[in-house]
């Protein structure tokens, strides 16, 4: 039988792997590397163009705007306000299903 502890420890187990994932999430999101992976409907519909710049191979790769670190959450509030026609209109099928998980976990 569960104790009231086991249940506790689970509960944080729970919560600390989903924000761990929901961060991971965040910051793969943010790099030029995963640009075409997360916004790929906007790329099909012209709204943005490739992150490949000349010169500076890092940038390629690494996304090295700090401020962009800093308000990486921001989409959050948002994205829970919408409906969830308006979320796989507006950033796909995937990110429907991870708020979805997100929100039963």
């Amino acid at each position: 039988m569960a104790t009231v502890e086991d249940l506790a420890v689970s509960a944080v187990i729970n919560i600390l792997s989903a924000f761990a994932f929901l961060v991971a999430f965040a910051l793969l999101r943010i790099q030029p590397i995963n640009d075409r992976v997360y916004f790929s409907k906007w790329y099909l519909n012209g709204a943005r163009k490739s992150t490949a710049r000349s010169g500076n191979i890092v940038r390629k790769f690494v996304n090295l705007d700090i401020m962009t670190y800093l308000k990486f959450l921001n989409w959050m509030p948002e994205a829970l306000k919408m409906s969830e026609e308006q979320i796989i209109e507006h950033a796909g099928v995937d990110s429907a299903a991870y708020l979805r998980i997100y929100l039963l976990g």
